[in-house]
Protein backbone atom coordinates (compact mmCIF):
# COMPACT_ATOMS: atom_id res chain seq x y z
CA UNK A 1 0.00 0.00 0.00
CA UNK A 2 1.18 3.61 -0.48
CA UNK A 3 2.98 5.31 2.41
CA UNK A 4 1.78 8.33 4.18
CA UNK A 5 4.21 10.62 5.04
CA UNK A 6 3.60 12.90 8.34
CA UNK A 7 5.21 16.48 7.14
CA UNK A 8 7.16 19.12 8.87
CA UNK A 9 9.81 16.57 10.43
CA UNK A 10 7.56 13.85 11.42
CA UNK A 11 8.38 10.44 11.12
CA UNK A 12 7.18 8.42 7.75
CA UNK A 13 4.47 6.36 8.73
CA UNK A 14 4.35 3.41 6.70
CA UNK A 15 0.72 2.54 6.19
CA UNK A 16 1.41 -1.38 4.93
CA UNK A 17 3.56 -2.00 8.09
CA UNK A 18 0.92 -1.64 10.43
CA UNK A 19 -0.18 -5.17 10.69
CA UNK A 20 1.25 -5.90 13.98
CA UNK A 21 0.22 -4.16 17.47
CA UNK A 22 2.74 -1.65 16.90
CA UNK A 23 4.47 0.73 14.45
CA UNK A 24 7.95 0.44 15.38
CA UNK A 25 7.97 2.82 19.41
CA UNK A 26 4.47 3.43 18.63
CA UNK A 27 1.41 1.69 18.88
CA UNK A 28 -1.69 1.94 16.87
CA UNK A 29 -4.36 4.47 18.57
CA UNK A 30 -6.82 0.93 17.98
CA UNK A 31 -4.62 -0.61 20.48
CA UNK A 32 -3.44 1.97 23.12
CA UNK A 33 -3.97 1.86 26.72
CA UNK A 34 -4.35 4.93 28.84
CA UNK A 35 -1.05 4.32 30.09
CA UNK A 36 0.30 4.34 26.45
CA UNK A 37 -1.41 8.00 25.50
CA UNK A 38 -0.05 9.33 28.74
CA UNK A 39 3.69 9.57 27.32
CA UNK A 40 2.65 10.22 23.90
CA UNK A 41 4.48 13.15 21.84
CA UNK A 42 2.44 15.12 19.49
CA UNK A 43 4.72 12.74 16.98
CA UNK A 44 3.35 9.86 18.40
CA UNK A 45 -0.11 10.41 18.62
CA UNK A 46 -0.12 11.68 14.62
CA UNK A 47 1.91 8.28 14.13
CA UNK A 48 -0.53 5.93 16.00
CA UNK A 49 -3.40 7.61 14.62
CA UNK A 50 -1.91 6.80 10.89
CA UNK A 51 -0.67 3.26 11.84
CA UNK A 52 -4.70 2.97 12.93
CA UNK A 53 -5.79 2.24 9.03
CA UNK A 54 -9.18 4.77 9.18
CA UNK A 55 -9.91 3.47 12.29
CA UNK A 56 -10.18 5.96 15.23
CA UNK A 57 -13.49 7.09 16.38
CA UNK A 58 -13.13 11.25 17.93
CA UNK A 59 -16.64 12.32 19.44
CA UNK A 60 -17.73 15.35 20.17
CA UNK A 61 -19.03 16.52 23.71
CA UNK A 62 -20.49 19.40 24.96
CA UNK A 63 -19.91 20.16 28.94
CA UNK A 64 -22.49 23.32 29.25
CA UNK A 65 -25.18 21.05 28.67
CA UNK A 66 -27.05 18.81 31.25
CA UNK A 67 -25.40 15.45 31.10
CA UNK A 68 -27.14 12.54 29.81
CA UNK A 69 -26.40 10.87 32.78
CA UNK A 70 -26.81 13.31 35.07
CA UNK A 71 -23.71 12.85 37.88
CA UNK A 72 -21.23 11.40 34.63
CA UNK A 73 -19.73 14.03 32.26
CA UNK A 74 -21.15 13.37 28.45
CA UNK A 75 -16.89 12.54 27.87
CA UNK A 76 -17.02 9.72 29.96
CA UNK A 77 -20.19 8.14 28.68
CA UNK A 78 -18.48 8.92 25.25
CA UNK A 79 -15.26 6.97 26.51
CA UNK A 80 -17.43 4.13 27.75
CA UNK A 81 -19.14 3.28 23.96
CA UNK A 82 -16.06 3.70 22.15
CA UNK A 83 -14.47 7.11 21.73
CA UNK A 84 -10.80 6.65 20.68
CA UNK A 85 -10.34 10.98 21.33
CA UNK A 86 -12.68 13.36 22.93
CA UNK A 87 -13.70 16.75 21.35
CA UNK A 88 -15.17 19.58 23.59
CA UNK A 89 -17.00 21.80 21.63
CA UNK A 90 -17.80 24.84 23.85
CA UNK A 91 -15.24 24.91 26.01
CA UNK A 92 -13.85 28.21 27.33
CA UNK A 93 -10.50 28.17 28.34
CA UNK A 94 -11.11 31.29 30.28
CA UNK A 95 -14.31 29.74 32.00
CA UNK A 96 -13.56 25.50 31.50
CA UNK A 97 -17.05 23.92 32.58
CA UNK A 98 -17.54 20.12 32.31
CA UNK A 99 -20.88 19.72 34.04
CA UNK A 100 -20.84 16.56 36.23
CA UNK A 101 -16.73 16.95 36.57
CA UNK A 102 -15.22 16.66 40.06
CA UNK A 103 -14.46 19.61 42.09
CA UNK A 104 -11.16 20.77 40.29
CA UNK A 105 -9.36 24.24 39.84
CA UNK A 106 -10.53 25.64 36.76
CA UNK A 107 -6.95 24.83 35.08
CA UNK A 108 -7.31 20.88 35.70
CA UNK A 109 -10.13 20.73 34.27
CA UNK A 110 -8.68 19.02 30.77
CA UNK A 111 -6.61 16.94 33.11
CA UNK A 112 -8.91 15.55 34.81
CA UNK A 113 -11.15 14.49 31.76
CA UNK A 114 -7.84 12.52 30.87
CA UNK A 115 -7.59 11.26 34.19
CA UNK A 116 -10.93 9.76 34.18
CA UNK A 117 -11.40 8.89 30.42
CA UNK A 118 -7.40 7.94 29.97
CA UNK A 119 -8.09 9.53 26.08
CA UNK A 120 -6.55 11.81 24.22
CA UNK A 121 -8.19 15.31 24.20
CA UNK A 122 -9.09 18.11 21.81
CA UNK A 123 -10.81 21.39 21.99
CA UNK A 124 -13.12 23.49 18.87
CA UNK A 125 -11.41 27.10 18.75
CA UNK A 126 -13.91 29.34 16.20
CA UNK A 127 -12.05 31.81 14.11
CA UNK A 128 -15.10 33.98 14.64
CA UNK A 129 -14.97 37.18 12.13
CA UNK A 130 -16.09 40.58 13.41
CA UNK A 131 -19.35 40.76 13.14
CA UNK A 132 -20.50 37.77 12.07
CA UNK A 133 -21.85 36.14 15.36
CA UNK A 134 -24.89 38.16 16.65
CA UNK A 135 -27.36 35.97 15.14
CA UNK A 136 -26.33 33.37 18.15
CA UNK A 137 -26.08 36.03 20.82
CA UNK A 138 -29.19 34.56 22.34
CA UNK A 139 -28.60 30.79 21.76
CA UNK A 140 -26.31 28.06 23.13
CA UNK A 141 -23.55 28.50 20.11
CA UNK A 142 -23.33 31.93 21.29
CA UNK A 143 -19.52 32.62 21.39
CA UNK A 144 -17.62 33.65 24.50
CA UNK A 145 -14.04 35.30 24.29
CA UNK A 146 -12.22 31.94 25.21
CA UNK A 147 -13.42 30.22 22.66
CA UNK A 148 -12.23 32.01 20.04
CA UNK A 149 -9.14 30.93 17.98
CA UNK A 150 -6.46 33.70 19.30
CA UNK A 151 -2.91 32.63 20.09
CA UNK A 152 -3.40 33.72 23.75
CA UNK A 153 -6.36 30.71 23.70
CA UNK A 154 -4.45 28.23 22.51
CA UNK A 155 -1.50 29.03 24.59
CA UNK A 156 -3.56 28.41 27.41
CA UNK A 157 -5.43 25.11 26.14
CA UNK A 158 -1.79 23.91 25.76
CA UNK A 159 -0.88 24.54 29.17
CA UNK A 160 -4.39 22.65 30.27
CA UNK A 161 -3.19 19.67 28.42
CA UNK A 162 -5.05 19.67 25.47
CA UNK A 163 -3.56 17.54 22.74
CA UNK A 164 -5.60 18.87 19.82
CA UNK A 165 -7.49 22.11 18.85
CA UNK A 166 -9.45 22.25 15.82
CA UNK A 167 -9.82 24.75 14.08
CA UNK A 168 -13.81 25.28 13.09
CA UNK A 169 -17.18 26.71 13.55
CA UNK A 170 -20.51 26.03 15.09
CA UNK A 171 -23.53 26.96 13.57
CA UNK A 172 -24.33 30.33 12.60
CA UNK A 173 -20.92 31.75 14.18
CA UNK A 174 -19.60 33.17 10.67
CA UNK A 175 -16.41 31.48 10.94
CA UNK A 176 -14.87 31.61 6.71
CA UNK A 177 -12.36 29.27 5.45
CA UNK A 178 -10.13 32.57 5.16
CA UNK A 179 -10.28 33.37 9.15
CA UNK A 180 -9.43 29.31 9.22
CA UNK A 181 -6.26 30.11 7.58
CA UNK A 182 -5.07 33.24 9.55
CA UNK A 183 -6.26 31.65 12.45
CA UNK A 184 -3.80 28.61 11.59
CA UNK A 185 -0.91 30.94 10.10
CA UNK A 186 -0.68 33.03 13.78
CA UNK A 187 -0.96 30.03 16.28
CA UNK A 188 0.79 27.50 14.17
CA UNK A 189 4.08 30.12 14.50
CA UNK A 190 3.38 30.22 18.38
CA UNK A 191 2.28 26.59 19.44
CA UNK A 192 3.02 24.34 16.79
CA UNK A 193 5.50 22.47 18.78
CA UNK A 194 3.02 22.27 21.70
CA UNK A 195 -0.38 21.29 19.92
CA UNK A 196 -1.73 19.14 17.51
CA UNK A 197 -3.42 21.83 14.83
CA UNK A 198 -6.55 20.58 12.94
CA UNK A 199 -8.18 22.64 10.60
CA UNK A 200 -11.80 22.84 8.51
CA UNK A 201 -15.67 22.83 8.39
CA UNK A 202 -18.17 19.97 8.79
CA UNK A 203 -20.86 22.65 7.64
CA UNK A 204 -21.25 26.36 6.44
CA UNK A 205 -20.84 28.06 9.52
CA UNK A 206 -23.27 30.90 8.65
CA UNK A 207 -21.29 31.79 5.76
CA UNK A 208 -23.08 32.97 2.81
CA UNK A 209 -21.04 31.24 -0.45
CA UNK A 210 -19.65 28.41 1.84
CA UNK A 211 -22.26 25.75 1.37
CA UNK A 212 -22.62 22.39 -0.42
CA UNK A 213 -19.49 21.75 -2.24
CA UNK A 214 -18.09 25.60 -1.32
CA UNK A 215 -17.76 24.72 2.43
CA UNK A 216 -13.94 23.12 2.05
CA UNK A 217 -12.37 22.86 -1.58
CA UNK A 218 -8.66 21.50 -2.72
CA UNK A 219 -7.60 25.11 -2.58
CA UNK A 220 -8.96 25.57 1.10
CA UNK A 221 -7.36 22.28 2.19
CA UNK A 222 -4.06 23.67 0.62
CA UNK A 223 -4.21 26.88 2.06
CA UNK A 224 -4.70 25.06 5.50
CA UNK A 225 -1.58 22.87 5.10
CA UNK A 226 0.26 26.08 4.35
CA UNK A 227 -0.95 27.64 6.97
CA UNK A 228 0.20 24.55 9.48
CA UNK A 229 -2.28 22.14 9.55
CA UNK A 230 -1.39 19.15 10.68
CA UNK A 231 -4.98 17.34 10.17
CA UNK A 232 -7.84 18.45 7.83
CA UNK A 233 -11.46 18.25 8.61
CA UNK A 234 -14.24 17.51 6.25
CA UNK A 235 -18.22 17.11 5.90
CA UNK A 236 -18.47 13.39 6.22
CA UNK A 237 -20.57 12.37 2.75
CA UNK A 238 -24.31 12.21 3.22
CA UNK A 239 -24.20 15.17 5.68
CA UNK A 240 -24.06 18.58 3.39
CA UNK A 241 -26.17 18.83 0.20
CA UNK A 242 -23.51 18.25 -2.46
CA UNK A 243 -20.43 16.58 -0.50
CA UNK A 244 -20.28 13.07 -2.12
CA UNK A 245 -18.05 9.95 -0.99
CA UNK A 246 -16.66 10.48 -3.99
CA UNK A 247 -15.63 14.32 -4.06
CA UNK A 248 -14.45 13.67 -0.58
CA UNK A 249 -12.29 10.91 -1.52
CA UNK A 250 -10.96 13.18 -3.77
CA UNK A 251 -10.04 15.89 -1.19
CA UNK A 252 -8.78 13.34 1.16
CA UNK A 253 -6.41 12.08 -1.67
CA UNK A 254 -5.12 15.62 -1.79
CA UNK A 255 -4.27 15.75 1.79
CA UNK A 256 -2.32 12.08 1.88
CA UNK A 257 -0.31 13.29 -1.14
CA UNK A 258 0.51 16.19 1.08
CA UNK A 259 1.35 14.30 4.58
CA UNK A 260 -1.46 15.35 6.06
CA UNK A 261 -4.02 13.27 7.92
CA UNK A 262 -7.88 13.87 7.84
CA UNK A 263 -10.97 13.95 9.91
CA UNK A 264 -14.64 13.66 8.01
CA UNK A 265 -17.06 14.90 10.53
CA UNK A 266 -20.68 14.27 11.19
CA UNK A 267 -21.78 17.84 12.54
CA UNK A 268 -25.41 17.88 11.20
CA UNK A 269 -27.21 16.62 13.95
CA UNK A 270 -27.69 13.26 12.02
CA UNK A 271 -25.58 11.72 15.13
CA UNK A 272 -29.13 11.65 16.49
CA UNK A 273 -30.44 9.43 13.39
CA UNK A 274 -31.66 5.85 13.06
CA UNK A 275 -27.98 3.61 13.02
CA UNK A 276 -28.29 2.28 9.68
CA UNK A 277 -27.56 6.33 9.11
CA UNK A 278 -24.71 6.22 10.89
CA UNK A 279 -23.76 2.96 9.21
CA UNK A 280 -23.75 3.83 5.62
CA UNK A 281 -22.26 7.34 6.70
CA UNK A 282 -19.52 5.31 8.50
CA UNK A 283 -18.61 3.04 5.10
CA UNK A 284 -18.46 6.23 3.04
CA UNK A 285 -16.22 7.78 5.22
CA UNK A 286 -14.11 4.68 5.13
CA UNK A 287 -13.94 4.19 1.82
CA UNK A 288 -13.22 7.68 1.39
CA UNK A 289 -9.89 6.99 2.97
CA UNK A 290 -10.27 8.97 6.17
CA UNK A 291 -7.47 8.26 9.11
CA UNK A 292 -10.37 9.82 12.00
CA UNK A 293 -14.07 9.61 12.16
CA UNK A 294 -15.47 12.13 13.89
CA UNK A 295 -19.41 12.13 15.41
CA UNK A 296 -21.18 15.49 16.57
CA UNK A 297 -22.48 16.13 19.71
CA UNK A 298 -26.15 16.74 19.42
CA UNK A 299 -28.35 13.36 19.35
CA UNK A 300 -29.60 15.25 22.52
CA UNK A 301 -27.93 18.17 23.04
CA UNK A 302 -24.54 17.16 24.47
CA UNK A 303 -23.11 14.42 22.69
CA UNK A 304 -24.05 11.74 19.65
CA UNK A 305 -26.74 9.13 20.56
CA UNK A 306 -24.61 6.49 22.82
CA UNK A 307 -25.78 3.47 21.11
CA UNK A 308 -24.83 5.58 17.53
CA UNK A 309 -21.72 5.81 18.64
CA UNK A 310 -20.91 2.05 19.41
CA UNK A 311 -23.02 1.49 15.90
CA UNK A 312 -20.68 3.74 13.88
CA UNK A 313 -17.49 2.01 16.09
CA UNK A 314 -18.42 -1.39 14.58
CA UNK A 315 -18.99 -0.11 10.90
CA UNK A 316 -15.39 0.53 10.56
CA UNK A 317 -13.74 -2.12 13.27
CA UNK A 318 -16.05 -4.68 14.12
CA UNK A 319 -16.69 -5.64 17.96
CA UNK A 320 -13.59 -7.06 18.47
CA UNK A 321 -11.79 -3.61 18.37
CA UNK A 322 -14.86 -1.69 19.74
CA UNK A 323 -15.46 -3.89 22.54
CA UNK A 324 -11.92 -3.77 23.42
CA UNK A 325 -11.91 -0.12 23.34
CA UNK A 326 -15.10 -0.48 25.60
CA UNK A 327 -13.57 -2.37 28.27
CA UNK A 328 -9.82 -1.73 28.53
CA UNK A 329 -9.42 -0.11 32.17
CA UNK A 330 -7.98 3.10 32.31
CA UNK A 331 -5.85 1.81 35.08
CA UNK A 332 -3.78 -0.51 32.09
Amino acid sequence: MKKLKIKKGHATVGMDGCKGMSMGKVKRMLDCAASDLAGFTKEDYLKSIAGSEGRVLACECIGLTMPILADVTNAEFAAAMGADILLLNMFDVNKPVIQALPEVAPDETVREIKRLTGRMIGINLEPVEEGMSADNEKTLWAMSEGRKATVANAKKAAAMGVDMVLLTGNPGNGVSNKAITDSLKAISAAAKEKLILAAGKMHASGVVGEGGENIITKKDIGEFIDAGADIILLPAPGTVPGITMEYVRELIAYAHSRGILTITAIGTSQEGADADTIKRIALMCKMAGTDIHHIGDTGYPGMALPENIMAYSIAVRGVRHTYHRMASSINR
